[in-house]
This record gives structure tokens, C-alpha cells and sequence, in this order.
């Protein structure tokens, strides 16, 4: 994923966004909209994702993303998304928060709390203790949860696909699978409304876009830190 802008003197706080939902919900085209805008108000952006991130991240990703680990069970893949989260953290979001830069993450965390959590039925301590050492303080200061019907969002994926290319290792699941998966992300932002933002992925790319800046502004006090 493409570094955007250049932090400099007088460069606003580095903050951290991140972006979850099923497969297909509009997660990228959500964070380039984010992106061009704090842009435009002079803000440093990185854009980024995870799996993957950073170069070591993105062997990882392949790995994980054509099936490999699967037969190994949700525990090893949730220790394989960890070691990339680690040296995506190291290597690319650590540092562009202390440069001042906004990050933009398309997933993090809360995916890999439904995916291997909630679906894998890893228990919720040995998930904590895991995300504890990868992920340490660097919690993300916002999260939007993008929610769509598990069916439309899956024809969207496959309506992105180039042809002849392979289902990956999540989308190739079954439907039961992916409205647990949907209500997995519903928990946590029931659980979490201090940190997460629920919008409607059906919507509009262009009113989804303005609903996310609206939330992002108020949110994270926006108007106070922008340029005049």
C-alpha cells in the first residue's frame, strides 16, 4: 500500500484509524475517500492493511491468504496474523504515528478477534494475551465497522475478482460462516462504542464516505486540530 503525504513541522498528532467488516463491504474504497480528505486539510496519511503492510507482513499474508495454515488450526493462524502484526506495528504504523501521520489501517485487531476468536473458538484469554504482546498500547483511536448482508457482500467480492483468480482462503467459506462473522463484528462494537462506529456498507460509496467523515470529525475532535 502507497505512503500518502509527508509529515512536517507543526504536523497534527499521529492518529489511528481502522476499518472492519466482512468480505466485500467496501473497506479500501472507504479508506481512500478518508485519505484524500484529511489530504486536503493538510494532513499526513498512511494508508495500509492486514494482513500484510509491511514486506515481511505481506510473505505472511500469502501464507495465510491461499490456505496454507488453515490445516494447522484457527490457534496457528491466529499466531501467524500476530507475527505480522508485529512487524507491520515495527516497521510501518509505530513509526508513522511518531511522525505525525494519520494511519488508515483495512483491518486489525477486531478481525482477528472474529475470525480465529469468535469463528475459530479460540478462548477469549488466550486471544487477550496474544493481542497483548503484539499489539501492546497501540490501540486504535477509531474504528468503523462496516456492515453489510454477508450475500451482498460476497457477490461484491466476486464481482472484484479477475478472471481465473482463486476464492481466497476466508471468502471460500460457507454463508452460515460469514453471518456469524458479520454478528461477531456487531459484538464488538456493542461491546466497544467508545472506540467503534457502526455504518451502513450498503450505502452509497459517496454517502457511506460523508456518514464515516461526520463520525471521524466528531469523534476525534477534528475541526479544533484542523488548519484554519
Amino acid at each position: 500500500m502507497a505512503r500518502r503525504g509527508q509529515a512536517g513541522k507543526g504536523a497534527t498528532p499521529g492518529r489511528f484509524l481502522t476499518l472492519e467488516g466482512g468480505e466485500g463491504v467496501g473497506k479500501s474504497t472507504l479508506s481512500r475517500a478518508l485519505a484524500g480528505r484529511l489530504e486536503r486539510l493538510g494532513i499526513a496519511v498512511e494508508l495500509t492493511r492486514e494482513p500484510g503492510g509491511s514486506p515481511k507482513a505481506e510473505r505472511i499474508r500469502e501464507a495465510l491468504l491461499s490456505g496454507q495454515v488453515k490445516p494447522y488450526g484457527a490457534f496457528a493462524e491466529a499466531l501467524m496474523f500476530s507475527a505480522a502484526r508485529i512487524d507491520h506495528l515495527d516497521n510501518r504504523i509505530r513509526p508513522a504515528l511518531a511522525a505525525g501521520r494519520w494511519v488508515i489501517c483495512d483491518r486489525f485487531i477486531d478481525s482477528t478477534r472474529v475470525y480465529q476468536g469468535v469463528l475459530g473458538e479460540i478462548a477469549p484469554d488466550r486471544l487477550a494475551a496474544l493481542e497483548a504482546v503484539a499489539v501492546g498500547p497501540t490501540m486504535p483511536d477509531l474504528t468503523f465497522i462496516l456492515d453489510l448482508a454477508p450475500e451482498t457482500g460476497l457477490a461484491r467480492a466476486a464481482r472484484r475478482r479477475a478472471p481465473g483468480e482463486a476464492v481466497d482462503r476466508f471468502e471460500g467459506e460457507t454463508l452460515a460462516f460469514h453471518r456469524r462473522l458479520r454478528q461477531g463484528f456487531l459484538d464488538i462494537a456493542a461491546a466497544e462504542p467508545e472506540r467503534c462506529v457502526v455504518l451502513d456498507a450498503g450505502l452509497p460509496a459517496e454517502t457511506l464516505a460523508e456518514a464515516a467523515w461526520d463520525a471521524l470529525a466528531s469523534r476525534l475532535g477534528l475541526a479544533q486540530i484542523a488548519p484554519a
